[in-house]
């Protein structure tokens, strides 16, 4: 199928906003809460709707199914980069690449050998977040510090050309593979990925570890998300079935925030 070039730019359009928007949040916020709207159905809501546009709302709906064990591949993702890219700088960003794309390789092809439904790839995702919050707990905190002076058109258009490839790659691929691919591909990381190479080069490799540290903590909402719209896609269309799943995933991660406001006030206490 063509692809039209209205759509192609809406893609293009969409993917810059949200890299750009979650760097912000990690430079004028906290690498903390980048961490966690990583986990915000950000990127693989751009997958799963430019699938379901260009090949049909079924596809992406079954494919939405792999997703859900998907985010265990993404996970293991940020664990192979959090332990090769050590270093700062250029070598650190290439090393922790490719150790995390090996993880996430090894990771999603073990995963399609099994048939998953939406149940069994829920409590693979649900357990790993588990262990990986587990592993990540010695993980030091750092916060970023704003860099006076110094071009930002440089780091602009990295976010710009890592976030189109990616969406472009996956959707791309999406037409020529089976579901279970495509739903890994849509659970690969759009928007935390170029974050991580964005702060490794500008801010060293301790505040990309310390979104790594988060990630899972974020991803309720991204398997809310998945699970909704594997519902509604084929009933509700794209349009619904992404704000329905846009609801979910928010309504998910209200509560959560609510959870740890809750618990940090208790600790505070002692109680």
């Amino acid at each position: 199928m063509d692809v039209p070039l209205s759509w192609q730019l809406a893609k293009l359009a969409v993917s810059i906003g949200i890299v750009l928007g979650l760097s912000l949040v990690a430079e004028r916020v906290s690498t903390r809460m980048a961490g966690l709207l990583s986990g915000y159905p950000l990127g693989t809501a751009i997958a799963l709707f430019f699938i379901g546009l260009e090949i049909s709302p079924g596809f992406a709906a079954e494919s939405a199914v792999y997703s859900l064990a998907g985010f265990t591949a993404t996970m293991a993702l940020g664990a192979g980069y959090l332990i090769c890219g050590r270093h700062d700088g250029l070598k650190g960003v290439l090393a922790g690449t490719a150790g995390g794309l090996v993880a996430w390789w090894l990771t999603s092809l073990t995963l399609t050998r099994f048939e998953l439904d939406r149940l069994s790839g829920t409590l693979v995702t649900l357990a790993a977040i588990f262990i990986f919050t587990w592993l990540y707990r010695h993980v030091p905190e750092t916060r970023t510090k704003a860099r006076s002076g110094g071009s930002r058109w440089q780091p602009l258009i990295l976010r710009a050309g890592l976030a189109t490839a990616i969406v472009f790659l996956v959707t791309g691929l999406a037409h020529v593979l089976p579901t279970s691919w495509a739903g890994m591909l849509a659970a690969f990381p759009i928007s935390m990925y170029p974050l991580l190479v964005i702060l490794h080069l500008t801010h060293g490799a301790a505040p990309a570890a310390t979104v790594i540290k988060h990630y899972p903590a974020g991803l309720g909402a991204l398997l809310c998300y998945a699970l909704c719209v594997s519902l509604t896609y084929a009933t509700l269309g794209l349009l619904w079935g992404t704000l329905a799943g846009f609801a979910v995933a928010t309504l998910w991660l209200l509560g959560w925030m609510r959870l740890q406001a809750w618990y940090g006030a208790r600790r505070a206490t002692g109680s």
